[in-house]
């Protein structure tokens, strides 16, 4: 984090180039921990959030995906019973998925009722909840060649994300199609919808967040506070009714899946394969070649 009383300004950047700056729930928690303080910092006017190494973020680190809800996955466990037999791991039970997805949709909640303005330097990739990100965020300046999507409905199943985030800004036609296939599409797709504020050149990026962050900065602090409660009203009343508790149900519900036989089942696969090689049948998996 770096914060500019002077000009108002505090920027975040989400550190995890390795992984294209995907996060995991102890990362993510460091990043609420972050805003928090700056939202309580009279100092800071506008938050310019952007990611390391010229990459926004791929989301959440599909790697512990299912760990994050502390138990098993359905794989057989390593442990074994008094009859020396392994063991099967339970499934989560609905209370326990509630409970995590209460507490992680709540960041993103929160991030979505920011009191501070918020600027999104977006370049390389805003994937699943990086997308989240760059869709709430009050101004998002995005590179023409940044991918953007929702891949993990791909092994999660279609009802992932802040449904009344995507319907809003999105459009209905677009998230079905997003959603549904697990397609990501390049930001120049997307530039004549008006969905971000700019898309622009990818080289250009980060000195146009800068610049809008600029301006916002000079208007009054009180000012900035008082319109995002604002916004933040009309939005509920017209787009985002029910969005804080729809989120995470339907999260918790949708993502608790059985696969039939032919269905690409992830965390099985990694269990079998490692992750590297999951990801490519995932991929090899969904491949159907547009027809001629």
């Amino acid at each position: 984090m770096e914060r500019d009383a002077r000009t108002g300004i505090a920027r975040l950047t989400i550190n995890n180039p390795e992984r294209r700056n995907s996060y995991d729930a102890a990362m993510r928690g460091q990043l609420a921990a972050f805003l928090d303080e700056l939202a309580n910092d009279d100092d800071i006017k506008v938050v310019l959030l952007r990611g390391a190494d010229g990459v926004f973020s791929a989301g959440a680190d599909m790697r512990n995906a299912y760990a994050w809800y502390g138990s098993g996955d359905g794989t057989p466990s390593a442990s074994a019973n008094g009859d020396g037999i392994k063991a099967r791991r339970s499934r989560p039970s609905q209370r326990r998925r509630l409970a995590v997805d209460r507490e992680t949709f709540g960041f993103y909640h929160d991030f979505l009722g920011y009191p501070k303005a918020t600027v999104a330097e977006v370049r390389g990739c805003a994937l699943g909840g990086g997308l989240e990100l760059a869709l709430m965020a009050d101004i998002a300046v995005v590179g023409r060649d940044a991918l953007l999507g929702t891949p993990a409905t791909r092994f999660l199943g279609p009802a992932l994300g802040s449904l009344h985030l995507f319907f809003h800004r999105l459009g209905p036609v677009l998230t079905r199609r997003l959603l549904l296939t697990g397609d990501c599409v390049p930001a120049s797709s997307l530039e004549h919808l008006g969905v971000f504020t700019e898309v622009v050149d990818d080289d250009t990026v980060a000195s146009r967040a800068q610049w809008y962050a600029q301006k916002v900065a000079r208007m009054p602090a009180d000012g900035l506070v008082i319109a995002k409660e604002a916004f933040r009203l009309v939005e509920q009343l017209q787009g985002y009714q029910g969005e804080e508790v729809t989120s995470y149900l339907i999260h918790t519900f949708g993502t608790n899946l059985q696969f039939e036989d032919g269905e690409f089942n992830f965390v099985k696969t990694r269990a079998e394969h490692g992750v590297k090689r999951a990801f490519q049948l995932r991929d090899d998996h969904f491949e159907i070649p547009e027809p001629e």
